[in-house]
């Protein structure tokens, strides 16, 4: 089903909100909770697209106008709002793209720099930074989770979510490794190193997917936040880590203002590790991922940034690229993640 096609969206929505008002409904909380965040993404798609059609019969009416009269001025405000419709449109068309099971859920990222101490961990900061910046300017807010602090600059660990509608769907092509070319400002001999980091984005796991884990098979420590101080520093000693030992995955959090609080945090952020690593096993249960080996594999990087001999950034998978790597740090990320969507559509097709 297509965003475009709107009498089945409305008539979807109309079928769920007949749902609610049935007092059985409210019932199984789980259910209900599947159907009313539905109706949510229907609705913001609906309105979303009546926003674009009304703004298109606007201009129609006034483009009409100006055959019957000429007008310099009112011919300026027809092309400019024209430029800001073709815009909208453009973005209506890349959330019709995101139809995946988990891409309205918010998102969980992960970065590690790769081999190379200080010039990978201040590669993955670097990152990190880009992706605040595009989160701030796409409307999303960015929640630290972990942070563990490089030994001379940058970060060693970083886990934090970004939290709003489709947050997932838009960066769940930035997952892989990033690989970074540049005249190295920790090197005395002003030599030209590569650095990589690797990127984890998964969905966040909301509380109406059920995903089963055997409370014997997890390791919870507590500790003191460590690094330097500042923002990242939890002085209340509440930090938690937990272990799944079949599989080794470890989470840690240490933002939030209590144990429990970040206690919850953490197990959430070990469901979507254990949802993604389930599906992409193809496996029915939890247990059946006893045994797998949790190594890292960092594989070929998806994009380099290439800040010498020249400037580039280019996305392997898709070939995209632009030659503003600054811009692209401060965060304009939606080039590339438009051109993942539409290529995943393509060979979806």
């Amino acid at each position: 089903m297509s965003l475009f096609d709107i009498l089945s969206l409305e008539k979807e929505l109309n079928e769920l909100e007949e749902q609610t008002s049935n007092p059985e409904f409210w019932n199984n909380s789980a259910d209900n909770s599947k159907i009313l965040k539905r109706i949510t993404n229907l609705k913001n798609k609906i309105d979303s697209f009546k926003k674009v059609k009304k703004e298109f019969d606007n201009l129609f009416e006034l483009n009409q106008l100006l055959g019957m009269e000429p007008d310099d001025e009112l011919a300026k405000e027809l092309l400019k709002n024209t430029k800001i419709l073709e815009k909208e449109t453009e973005k209506l068309e890349i959330a019709t793209l995101l139809s995946d099971k988990y891409d309205y859920n918010n998102a969980i990222i992960t970065l590690h720099p790769g081999a190379g101490g200080t010039e990978a961990q201040d590669w993955a900061e670097m990152l990190y930074r880009m992706y605040a910046r595009w989160a701030n300017a796409n409307g999303y807010e960015l929640k630290e989770l972990d942070y563990l602090e490089g030994e001379e600059a940058g970060l060693k660990s970083v886990t934090f979510s970004v939290i709003g509608e489709y947050a997932y769907g838009y960066l769940k092509g930035e997952m892989g490794v990033h690989r970074l070319v540049r005249i190295s400002p920790f090197d005395a001999g002003g030599r030209r190193h590569t650095s990589f980091a690797s990127v984890e984005v998964l969905p966040e796991i909301t509380e109406d997917i059920e995903i089963d884990i055997n409370p014997d098979d997890l390791r919870i420590d507590t500790y003191r936040s460590s690094g330097a101080g500042g923002q990242h520093i939890n002085k209340t000693s509440s930090a938690v880590r937990i272990t799944h030992i079949p599989t080794n995955i470890v989470v840690a959090c240490q933002t939030e203002r209590s144990q429990i609080q970040n206690r919850e945090t953490a197990m959430r952020m070990l469901k979507s590790k254990l949802l993604n690593l389930k599906e992409k096993e193809h496996k029915d249960t939890i247990d059946e991922l006893k045994g797998l080996q949790m190594d890292i594999a960092w594989g070929s990087q998806i994009r380099s940034y290439v800040f010498c001999p020249y400037t580039l950034v280019k996305d392997h998978r898709t070939n995209y690229e632009v030659g503003n790597v600054q811009g692209v740090m401060d965060g304009d990320l939606n080039g590339f993640i438009d051109a993942y969507l539409r290529s995943i559509a393509h060979n979806k097709n």
